[in-house]
């Protein structure tokens, strides 16, 4: 069972946006990133017995797993810790049900997609539930290809609210799989950001991505055996 907290608030008209700790973390990095850009406030929680047993402070008050933040018309997800994977399934089955019923007007999520599945230039894919009408930039952008498969909360949201009939989609970048991916989370964000007329500037998810491409490049390096000249 998941309780939003206060009960009394309202999210009638507004957008929920999510994401999660899935490949290249790359819809918790978005959220997160979001947030922080357009200075959302925190105005609502989301409590479950379902939820990871941890706790953290930033900015000297606590962050609790699950937290609801506001800025304008969009409501922000926080998934701070994730969801045990025994839990998965029906924590995000329920929030997905609350979701349809709590008056907002549509659902966008966030996901990462394994790089190594690209064909083309793109940087992401997009997915809808049947009763969502794309509009701008998701109207031109690529559908996911047939077969390919989505896991974890982006799934069970997606096919859940498609159940009930409520309109939603996803957007699902091409992420690394072996590490955090800020780059896949920033071209998340550039579309996030057409869709809804909002401005984040991104440099600084670009910069931090260089800067671990750039990590992991000397690491490779480092592991590369060295030439050794022998002179007889």
């Amino acid at each position: 069972m998941i309780e939003v907290l206060p009960r009394e608030k309202s999210f009638s008209g507004k957008v929920l946006i999510a994401g999660f700790h899935g490949i290249g973390a790359t819809g918790y990095y978005a959220i997160r990133y979001m947030i922080e850009s357009l200075g959302a406030k925190r105005t609502a929680y989301v409590d479950s017995d379902l939820t990871a047993p941890i706790s953290t402070s930033r900015g000297g008050r606590i962050v609790t797993p699950v937290e609801l933040y506001e800025s304008g018309d969009l409501v922000f997800l926080r998934t701070e810790f994730p969801v045990q994977k025994e839990n998965e399934f029906t924590f995000y089955r329920e929030l997905a049900i609350w979701a349809a019923s709590a008056g907002f007007s549509e659902v966008a999520l966030i996901g990462g997609l394994d790089a190594t599945l690209r064909r083309d230039d793109s940087d992401y894919r997009v997915v809808f539930t049947s009763s969502f009408k794309p509009r701008g930039i998701l109207e031109t952008s690529k559908v996911l290809e047939d077969e390919l498969i989505i896991v974890g909360p982006v799934a069970v949201l997606l096919n859940n609210l498609e159940i009930y009939g409520f309109p939603a989609y996803s957007v699902i970048d091409y992420a690394n799989t072996e590490r955090v991916d800020p780059r896949a989370a920033a071209n998340a964000v550039k579309v996030l950001s057409e869709v809804y007329g909002i401005h984040v500037d991104t440099d600084p998810l670009i910069e931090y991505a260089e800067k671990i491409e750039s990590q992991v490049k000397l690491e490779v390096q480092s592991l590369k055996p060295k030439d050794e000249s022998i002179y007889t």
